[in-house]
């Protein structure tokens, strides 16, 4: 059996993305998803989304990592998927969609696609990092000479030996003006750092606005793959109305055979 695939990037964020609608795509299949993400046995990406059926929203949204097993929240995945969908002449510029962490509103305008993204209330402020999750678990660190840090090394480090067996993302962000922040990510089961993460720059503008690193309540992000922006709004302890925006293209169609 033969499956089409679309090859998608949202700032260098790479994804598979497949329509599933049909429920022909085996995903319970780990070992298939991963061998697809592979960047030299297969396809390549730094994910897998199968877009489905719902009853009562446009669509649904699920998400494997790299590695093959379903995950959290993807942004950048997110973005993709409304673009995809639109391609698909599912929707055209809005749209409400399901996904593992909730309903999600999203529209598009050309290539680009402003995602809101789920509520946030609790946000751990430590010494030296802050700790939140953005519909993925983040963490987040300032760091002076961001284009020096070893995000491999002190990524994995910290993915693993700080949050034990689930881990978490780790980003290290410095700051480049009051509105704007450079931020490279370590992505748990790509295991890698990948050349952008959409939860990734949410939980930065989320965290340096609790910090009081800006006062600014739209938050530019620069990243390895291209800019993002974060806007959002505060009511109490809690982060509403959070709006990622960004690019997202399609790159190419192939065919899988299983």
């Amino acid at each position: 059996m033969q499956i089409s695939f679309y090859k998608y990037q949202g700032t260098g964020n790479d994804f598979v993305l497949i329509d599933n609608r049909q429920q022909k795509f085996p995903k319970n299949n780990t070992t298939l998803v991963a061998q697809i993400c592979d960047r030299k046995f297969g396809v390549g990406a730094d994910g897998l989304i199968l877009l489905e059926q719902h009853p009562s929203e446009d669509f649904s949204m699920i998400y494997f990592n790299a590695d093959g097993n379903q995950s959290t929240m993807c942004g950048n995945g997110g973005r993709c998927i409304v673009h995809f969908a639109a391609f698909l002449g599912i929707i055209k510029t809005k749209t409400h969609f399901m996904a593992i962490d909730g309903v999600h509103h999203a529209s598009l305008q050309a290539d680009e696609v402003a995602l809101r993204m789920s509520d946030v209330s609790d946000i751990q402020i430590h010494q030296q990092h802050c700790f939140l999750n953005t519909g993925s678990p983040h963490h987040v660190e300032m760091v002076a000479n961001i284009e020096d840090i070893n995000v491999l090394e002190k990524g994995r480090a910290l993915r693993y030996n700080h949050y034990g067996t689930l881990g978490a993302n780790i980003n290290f962000v410095s700051k480049i003006a009051n509105q704007t922040f450079k931020v490279r990510t370590y992505e748990r089961g790509v295991e890698a750092e990948t050349l952008s993460c959409g939860t990734g720059v949410t939980a930065v503008a989320l965290a340096m606005f609790e910090t009081k690193q800006t006062n600014l309540k739209k938050v530019n992000l620069k990243t390895l793959g291209g800019d993002l922006s974060v806007c959002f709004d505060k009511k109490g302890q809690t982060f509403t109305n959070i709006i990622l925006s960004g690019p997202a293209k399609q790159v190419f169609k192939g065919m899988w055979e299983i």
